[in-house]
């Protein structure tokens, strides 16, 4: 390296190291400060969940407005996710389940959403992650509920209907799908493996490049890796992580067919979120088979100047083409105008299930 160029960066990489030192001390002090606010619940007989989605949401967002530049404000969220975490694993390490094994998707959301701080539950099928939160197995689940490619994930909602768990935040990461095997070839494979949403995101690209593939359905995408890793003929479908986690190699990376390809996950918990000021409200409803009763349904949001955000219908399974229709609305369901939508709504409804308020991503 030129001297003169290794005589400029010297001094700018000792001020690196200073900073850092300094960053880690600083770190060490809201430790410690974390610590103290457990201790003072504990003095003071106020012990609740240690997971608090809206005080976690305010801290970020204050971080960002108050944040100049130029370390950039996604990284802000990044970097002060995995710091809460680990402050908040001091006083009590939160128990997430999710669709397993290692290298999942769901995975991927639960360290994204909680930080790594966390003791991972992997779960054979959605059903056994609400279970485990039902039964305190585990403080929190994470779900998928929607795609951007394939649209809703059924099961998710059905037991959204029947839990009485609550949606704590949401947490939308990008999927970016690889062919994998154990060689990093096709040599020998004639069988491809993947979650059944993963192999729709990819059909048309699977049929343009490898249609002599058989395409085989499998509870998760990690699933499909795990066994792809013991089984030098299976072709998985998945992610990096899943890749690293089983030991694969990329025939061919970014192969759904949409490139902005995203899902959507909910945190489930017991406990309800208080209002952080910028939050979202997910409801279930249901309303008589007669004409108009779906616009009668929804005129209590425009009249109380609520904004909708998603809507989705499900089959009631009664045999009398009767729906539940999911609703996701802007506000906390204490904010007033929300709050009053909400009250109308449930006075003319045929049902009505509030699944929770929550931070808005």
């Amino acid at each position: 390296m030129d001297k003169d160029l290794q005589a400029r960066l010297a001094p700018l990489r000792e001020r690196i190291d200073e900073l850092d030192e300094q960053i880690l001390g600083l770190l060490n002090e809201r430790a410690r400060a974390a610590l103290g606010v457990g201790q003072a619940k504990l003095d003071f007989d106020a012990e609740g969940p240690i997971l608090k989605p809206e005080r976690e949401a305010l801290v970020v967002r204050r971080l960002q407005d108050l944040n100049g530049g130029p370390f950039p404000a996604e990284a802000v969220e990044a970097v002060w996710e995995q710091v809460i975490s680990a402050c908040r694993g001091l006083e009590s390490v939160l128990t997430a389940a999710y669709l397993g094994p290692q290298g999942s998707f769901s995975e991927q959301a639960v360290f994204e959403h909680f930080g790594h701080a966390v003791n991972g539950l992997q779960c054979e099928s959605f059903d056994e992650v609400f279970r485990a939160v039902e039964a305190g197995q585990a403080d929190v689940g994470m779900v998928p509920v929607e795609n951007s490619t394939e649209g809703a994930v059924n099961r998710s909602l059905d037991l959204l209907l029947s839990s009485p768990l609550r949606v704590l935040g949401e947490r939308t990461i990008r999927i970016r799908h690889n062919l994998l095997t154990r060689s990093g070839t096709l040599e020998g494979v004639h069988q491809v493996l993947g979650h059944p949403q993963a192999l729709a995101q990819c059909q048309s690209w699977l049929s343009r490049n490898h249609p002599e593939l058989e395409r085989l359905p499998v509870a998760s995408n990690a699933e499909a890796a795990r066994q792809a890793g013991a089984n030098p003929a299976l072709a998985a479908i998945a992610g990096e992580a899943a890749a690293h986690a089983w030991g694969l190699e990329a025939v061919s990376s970014g192969i759904q067919d949409d490139p902005q390809n995203q899902t959507r996950f909910l945190a489930i918990g017991a406990m309800d979120t208080l209002s952080s000021g910028r939050d979202k409200t997910s409801v279930i409803l249901a309303v008589p088979n007669r004409a108009g009763a779906v616009y009668e349904m929804l005129a209590p949001l425009a009249a109380n100047g609520v904004s909708m955000t998603r809507f989705e219908s499900r089959p009631a399974r009664t045999g009398q083409w009767e729906y539940y229709f999911y609703v996701d609305v802007l506000g906390h369901h204490q904010d007033e105008s929300v709050a009053r939508a909400l009250s109308e709504l449930q006075q003319q409804v045929a049902f009505f299930k509030l699944l929770g308020s929550y931070p808005r991503q």
